[in-house]
Order: C-alpha cells, then structure tokens, then sequence
C-alpha cells in the first residue's frame, strides 16, 4: 500500500506542476530577482526603465503560454492499427451442455378448507 500512496503523491505533484506551471515561474522570479536582473535582464544598459529581469520573466510567461496553446487538452490523437487475423485461426460455435431435467417437488396439500368460514366474518351493525 505504501507503493500506491507513493506513486499517488507524485503523480498528485506532476499534476500540481503542470497546472501551476507560470504561477511558478513568478515565484522563483520572485526568490531570484537579483539574480535574473544580473544574468538575463536585455535592459541593463538602460536603468531608468526599472525592468529588473521584468523583461525576461515576461518572455518565460509568453513562451509558457504559447506551449499551452500548441497543444490543447482535447487535441490528442490515437493511432490505431488494425492487424489481419492468422488464417490459422478458427472460430467454432460455444459448446452447449444438456441442461439437466428439472425435478420440482409435490405440490403441497392446501392448508385452509375450501368453504370460507362464513361464522367469523360479519357485516357490521349500523
């Protein structure tokens, strides 16, 4: 059981993942901003703009969002082939087994008289 609880906790991650894919991406540019701005910012030269790696983290954000819009949820394509059965291959009808006689008991004998017991049942008194 700890196997499937295993494999559920990261199969419920990669999803998370995936879903949360440029909410992520803000983050670690918010955990690594002066990093990004030294490295990847194309605005260094010009300070006054304040992009602060803003232009690289915008890039991320649209190329993101283009890979989305490449590949739809609902766009998948299955590839089937078919293949011809062996000529060896013979179908023959089911094999049907005699069915055994029914053996139903004796009828039983009534309980109850077949005159109706006239004494007990009375009409009512208005």
């Amino acid at each position: 059981m700890a196997v499937y609880r295993l494999l559920a906790y990261v199969l419920c991650s990669l999803l998370l993942l995936q879903t949360l894919e440029q909410e992520l991406l803000v983050v670690n540019y918010e955990l690594n901003q002066a990093r990004i701005t030294a490295r990847y910012c194309v605005n260094k030269a010009r300070p006054q703009l304040k992009c602060n790696g803003k232009c690289h983290l915008a890039k991320q954000l649209r190329q993101a969002d283009d890979a989305d819009k490449k590949a739809p949820a609902g766009s998948v394509r299955l590839k089937f082939e078919l293949v011809p059965a062996p000529a060896r291959l013979a179908l023959t009808a089911p094999r049907r087994w005699p069915a055994a006689p029914a053996r139903y008991a004796a009828p039983a004998a009534p309980r109850y008289a077949d005159a109706p017991a006239r004494g007990v049942f009375r009409p009512p008194l208005v």
